[in-house]
């Protein structure tokens, strides 16, 4: 950064479940309302697009899968998104519209896999990087499969040198060093974690990387 002063918002808000339209017509908005107060970044919470399956279990048992989790599954993988595809291409149209860069969490579905990722686009609507999550916590890795090294990256943009970081894997060393060795300005991470110890996490990475921190529940 040279010393400008950047506005962010953070939103704090849920998808509507298995609808995908309507929760990109939210996202829309919200980055709308958040422009208008003045924002040059937008950071959305992780999986605001396709959602988070909080307690569901997709009817799976060890060598059984009940019918009703078969169907809520069928519900889910239809609610993810393609990249490139019409959908994130809404996404890219409300950073474009508003002028500003947006990090929102989607579920990105890529064949029969499904990947919670974080998108980041230019004010231009321009893609400037996705980050696939690498490790799926807990019953998270029944429905989404493991991301790679190769998209832990961090972004030029106006306004800083921008990546993302979802969720636990914010509780991983290596993985914030790898962040903090390309030289991150602005830390973005996406969560559903609204548990107390999350904060103090946050403002150790502040400290830790000398970065601003931008989490989004």
């Amino acid at each position: 950064m040279d010393g400008t002063m950047v506005k962010a918002a953070v939103v704090q808000a849920a998808p509507v479940v298995f609808n995908t339209s309507r929760t990109l017509e939210k996202l829309a908005d919200l980055t709308l309302d958040a422009t208008v107060e003045g924002a040059d970044l937008v950071v959305f919470p992780e999986a605001f697009v396709g959602g988070y399956p909080k307690g569901l279990d997709f009817g799976a048992r060890l060598g059984s899968r009940s019918d009703a989790g078969r169907e809520d599954f069928r519900r889910y993988f239809e609610s993810a998104i393609d990249l490139p595809g019409p959908d994130s291409d809404l996404i890219a149209k409300a950073a474009q519209t508003n002028k500003v860069h947006l990090v929102a969490g989607v579920i990105e579905r890529d064949g029969g896999t499904l990947y919670c990722t974080a998108v980041t686009y230019s004010p231009e609507g321009k893609l400037l990087g996705k980050h696939r999550k690498l490790m799926p916590t807990a019953l998270e890795r029944l429905v989404w499969g493991f991301g790679d090294g190769s998209t832990l990256s961090v972004v030029e943009s106006a306004i800083g040198r921008i990546g993302s970081v979802i969720c636990w894997e914010n509780y991983m060393p290596l993985l914030r060093m790898a962040m903090y060795a390309q030289g991150i300005e602005i830390y973005c991470a996406p969560t559903v974690d609204d548990r107390e110890t999350w904060l103090p996490t946050m403002r150790t990475i502040a400290l830790e990387g000398r970065c601003f921190v931008l989490s989004a529940c």
